[in-house]
């Protein structure tokens, strides 16, 4: 084996930063509308949807990422022997659901954080549940838990 030049080693670099990049943003596109979902399934008042998801955050929020990407390769899960490409489809599912768990307990803290005084001012003023949400609650919360998602 041959001395790797400088420019070599650059270049493998960039290729693995750009990779890091790729996994960034398909978790951050992916993991913080579906952290909302989890959020409102743990805030739900169906029992059964709220132990589920209960269960879900604990499990992704209480082992190691390292662990969970481990079980999203078919070799692991089922003696399969796929391309190498999948196993970036693999991390992509794992960071993408792993970091969704720890947004929906950020999005559900900021939400229950908001006063009953704005829900009800929104309902003086007639707007519909999905209106007070979207248009009085979400902007507060954002303001709230962006010291928090930005922390992730």
């Amino acid at each position: 084996m041959g001395k790797m030049t400088i420019q070599q080693m650059l270049i493998q670099l960039a290729g693995g930063m750009g990779t890091s990049i790729q996994i960034f943003l398909v978790t951050l596109i992916f993991s913080l509308p579906l952290g909302l979902l989890v959020a409102f399934g743990r805030m739900s008042k169906n029992r059964l949807l709220q132990a589920v998801v209960k269960v879900y955050i604990s499990i992704m929020r209480g082992t190691p990422l390292m662990l969970q990407l481990m079980y999203f390769g078919p070799y692991y899960l089922f003696r399969i022997k796929v391309g190498s490409g999948y196993r970036l489809w693999a991390t992509f599912i794992g960071f993408v659901i792993n970091y969704a768990a720890y947004f929906a307990e950020i999005y559900r803290s900021g939400i229950q954080s908001m006063p009953v005084g704005q829900y009800e001012a929104a309902q003086i003023l007639g707007y519909s549940r999905f209106q007070t949400f979207f248009k009085i609650i979400l902007p507060q919360v954002i303001k709230r838990i962006l010291p928090s998602v930005t922390n992730e």
